[in-house]
């Protein structure tokens, strides 16, 4: 089953997008490799045994539709672009297309979910501190949330909004232009704490590997440890 009704609202980034120079195809380009893989970094830490997944930012869907092909489970996504939301619907078990925060306001029939997934969604959020909360609402005792976030204390990020004396605005990555919240590894950390949930473990993300990797694992026992990962993948326990 899939809500298909896409509000005016949900238009409004294409036109934003148009007149900012680029078009929806354009954009759509930049982003593929964040926004529509099937993100294995993150399946990596949804347990093998959840049967009643939600996703938040379910984009195309292709996360969720990894995770139902390696196990028997239902997804349900939240995506606010019609275009991403139409693609995933027939992948996923529901699509909700709508803004996020509005839709955890709602009740859902499939609750409570035994797994959580917001995949560099929260940053895009207005509240994503209720929105947290609220999806942490629908969680069962002993669930999993697992959570992506770009780290605005990246070292390569800082250095540039030295070198430029302006903040950047990308299509895409940790200064996507979208973002209306940032977060550093202590802000993700509070994040999951005030939704009432137990931070579990902590994944830094390099987007790099062989000898610059091995760089950076070393550099991690070190105070230069939160300047280090462009990307933090989280994850916490509801108790219970």
């Amino acid at each position: 089953m899939t809500d298909v009704n896409i509000p005016d609202e949900v238009h409004m980034p294409n036109r934003r997008v148009a007149a900012m120079g680029r078009t929806s195809d354009d954009l759509r380009a930049a982003r593929e490799h964040g926004y529509e893989t099937a993100r294995p970094d993150v399946a990596a830490h949804v347990p093998r045994s959840a049967t009643n997944i939600l996703e938040l930012g379910c984009s195309t869907g292709a996360l969720g539709a990894a995770i139902k092909q390696r196990q028997p489970t239902s997804v349900v996504g939240i995506e606010y672009d019609p275009t991403y939301a139409g693609e995933a619907a027939g992948r996923l078990d529901r699509v909700i297309v709508g803004d996020a925060e509005k839709a955890l306001a709602e009740p859902f029939p499939e609750a409570p979910f035994d797994c959580l997934i917001a995949a560099d969604l929260l940053e895009h959020l207005v509240d994503p501190w209720t929105a947290l909360s609220r999806a942490a609402d629908l969680l069962a005792p002993g669930a999993t949330a697992v959570i992506s976030l770009p780290n605005v204390l990246w070292y390569e990020g800082l250095l540039r909004i030295l070198r430029r004396r302006r903040w950047p605005r990308d299509p895409e990555g940790v200064f996507d232009q979208t973002h209306l919240r940032w977060f550093a590894l202590d802000d993700g950390m509070d994040m999951l704490r005030g939704a009432g949930l137990e931070p579990d473990v902590v994944e830094p993300r390099y987007w790099v590997d062989g000898k610059p990797l091995a760089r950076r694992r070393r550099l991690e026992r070190t105070p230069l440890m939160p300047f280090l990962a462009p990307q933090y993948v989280l994850t916490a326990r509801k108790p219970g």
